[in-house]
């Protein structure tokens, strides 16, 4: 995967998680993952690359929040077209 993108999964029609997919190999898994509390969960690859930021409360979390999370493993913030389908939960 080359770009990131955020998926959110709803259940009876609200949200109930989401998961913003990092680039990554073709193939890659994860082999460890990091609580950074709120809810937020970084997935890791067995070479340290971060896979994706696991997303327990989308309701509840802010861009903010995400984002200093992406800052914190060295990743460029979200653009806002990239939060929409977050915004829309």
């Amino acid at each position: 995967m080359k770009q990131r993108y955020l998926e959110v999964t709803y259940r009876k029609g609200k949200p109930l998680a989401a998961y913003l997919y990092l680039p990554r190999p073709t193939g890659a898994n994860s082999v460890r993952t990091v609580d950074f509390g709120d809810g937020l969960l970084v997935d890791y690859a067995a070479n340290g690359d971060a896979m994706g930021i696991e997303i327990t409360a989308p309701i509840s979390v802010s861009v903010g929040r995400i984002n200093a999370v992406l800052a914190e493993i060295g990743l460029e913030p979200l653009a806002p077209d990239e939060s929409t389908p977050l915004r829309a939960a």
